[in-house]
């Protein structure tokens, strides 16, 4: 089933070549190098082994006098420390993103503004907190310096699911109106197809948009818990456990799926193949749509296109 699955999808032209047929398997261990080698990446599993911890130890479920219950702790808390090492640098991202991006309205770019330069404050002020923690920096200051980070953090979430609040809408607009060109054209009698395959695509955007928008809730509440220093309502060991094992698994995923789409440009440009140099135009186009357009049923078909164009030109 999962051959037939796999031969729909890409070029019957290309079994033979060994670049096409790690494609058309698909291996885990190669998903799970290229996943590790990113930095999110082993965030992301610190992240996930962290939260499980701590839902085990807030749920009760191991006696306090367990020597195991000791040893999740103390993993717990060394793995926290850990996580901030990987944030050296990081608001550099969000400077370069705020630095290139281009606003609609006033309001969206206020809201960029927000959304990643509170991120980036955060992120810059978890380095000295990281400092603090590993003995670098006087300890004293510590206290002050994760309450800035916090507040930078949940400002930047504001700010973040605001933005992907209006893109969210844009999306449901886009559909409604290529539903309508579709109840048009079947009343005409005309084909819909282009108007089907831009549906699907919208479909896994809005999908990926509402998963983005709970992570970032998740985040924000761990955030406010943060803030509060873990006082009133929901500001539960658990709940906040629970949310944040629920971020890094919503990340995690949106981490494996551009990993996908990575490896598939790097197979066709980076890895020696045959390619029909005297199409280069071809070539291009096919990657440029491939990187442009979303998840979904239009951007399965571009595989099997550029697999095709770029491993079977010389047959």
């Amino acid at each position: 089933m999962e051959e037939d699955k796999a031969s729909a999808l890409f070029s019957p032209q290309i079994p033979k070549n060994p670049v096409a047929r790690a494609a058309k398997e698909r291996d885990f261990l190669n998903h799970l190098e290229a996943y590790l080698a990113k930095r999110d990446g082993v965030d992301k599993l610190l992240k996930i082994s962290r939260y499980a911890s701590k839902i085990i130890l807030a749920s009760s479920v191991l006696p306090e006098t367990l020597s195991l219950t000791r040893r999740l702790k103390s993993f717990e808390s060394s793995v926290g420390v850990s996580r901030k090492a990987f944030r050296l640098g990081k608001f550099v991202q969000d400077l370069n993103a705020l630095r290139n991006a281009t606003f609609d309205s006033n309001e969206e770019r206020i809201l960029s503004v927000i959304a990643y330069g509170g991120e980036g404050l955060y992120y810059f002020v978890e380095q000295f907190v990281w400092f603090a923690k590993s003995g670098l920096i006087d300890s004293k200051y510590l206290s002050r310096l994760q309450k800035v980070s916090a507040w930078a953090e949940f400002i930047g979430y504001f700010g973040s699911i605001a933005l992907k609040t209006r893109d969210l809408k844009k999306i449901i607009e886009e559909e409604a109106c290529l539903e309508s060109q579709i109840e048009i054209a079947i009343s005409r009698g005309h084909g819909y197809d282009k108007e089907a395959e831009q549906i699907h695509k919208l479909a896994d955007k809005r999908l990926m948009k509402k998963l983005s928008i709970v992570q970032d809730f998740a985040d924000g509440l761990m955030a406010l818990a943060d803030i509060r220093d873990g006082k009133g309502m929901l500001s539960s060991p658990l709940l906040i456990a629970s949310g944040g094992l629920l971020s890094a698994l919503i990340r995690s995923v949106s981490n494996i799926v551009f990993i996908e789409d990575q490896r598939v440009i790097q197979m066709c440009f980076v890895t020696p193949i045959s390619c029909d140099t005297s199409a280069p135009a071809e070539a291009w186009a096919l990657v440029t749509e491939f990187i442009t357009v979303e998840q979904g049923k239009e951007k399965k078909t571009l595989v099997g296109k550029m697999i095709s164009y770029f491993v079977g030109a010389k047959e």
